[in-house]
């Protein structure tokens, strides 16, 4: 899914992995996407590191955002203007849902305690702001940084499973929930929540260049990467 130029010697990093599906920046507004992603996956370099999991956790809470806003926003559009919304509202309100059983499982996973989840939530409504802003003022640029937030996203998943591989990250259970929501077998393991989970960021990161393509009349580049299969109910219950 990435490919890894490293040195010799030198264990693969976030910094030196860079993605096999990538959009190249056509114009000031793709440079300005993929210049904020960046700049947060520099920050996530340099804090987590190899704590692939506390990452995760990180990845899922911001990412889980832009799809709520943009359905909110399209959803009061399409109100307004009393016109359809080409679905688009309900694409958007999936892939929210989507990635809020990612940020589930991987608490289940890291278990993050109480510090970090403040923190966690500070950085949430921050760029749930930002976003929002960013939505209004365009929404091609908007979605152009999820689509790269996504290419970040299976790069940071792919080398976890090499941590895992590697030995260095214990090969856990998946939790119930996971198990539940992806429909796995009752011996499934944090490798083949990894797979599912890189599986889902590589369909969000083409829909989302993509709907940036639409809005300004440019051709769908891809199809999108195929989705695993979803529990239609995500509640697990006893």
């Amino acid at each position: 899914m990435v490919n890894k130029i490293l040195v010799p010697g030198a264990r693969a990093t976030e910094a030196v992995a860079v993605p096999d599906v990538h959009h190249k920046p056509a114009d000031f507004s793709d440079m300005f996407a993929l210049g904020f992603t960046k700049l947060l996956r520099f920050a996530a370099d340099t804090f987590f590191a190899k704590r692939y999991g506390h990452r995760a956790i990180v990845l899922e809470t911001v990412a889980a955002v832009p799809g709520m806003v943009g359905a909110t926003i399209n959803h009061l559009t399409a109100l307004r203007r009393m016109c359809d919304d080409d679905g688009w509202i309900r694409t958007l309100l999936e892939e929210a849902e989507n990635e809020r059983m990612h940020l589930m499982t991987f608490v289940q996973i890291a278990k993050p305690n109480m510090f970090e989840r403040l923190a966690i939530m500070l950085v949430q409504w921050v760029f749930y702001i930002g976003f929002f802003l960013l939505y209004l003022v365009s929404k091609r640029t908007a979605h152009r940084v999820v689509g790269y937030f996504e290419e970040e996203a299976v790069i940071s998943y792919t080398l976890y499973l090499e941590e895992i591989d590697q030995g260095r990250s214990p090969n856990v259970a998946a939790p119930p929930i996971a198990k539940h929501y992806w429909k796995m077998s009752d011996t499934a393991t944090l490798r083949d929540v990894i797979l599912a989970v890189r599986a889902d960021e590589a369909h969000h990161r083409d829909v989302n260049h993509g709907l940036a393509n639409t809005l300004v009349g440019l051709p769908i580049a891809r199809a999108a990467a195929p989705y695993p299969p979803h529990a239609h109910d995500i509640r697990l219950t006893a």
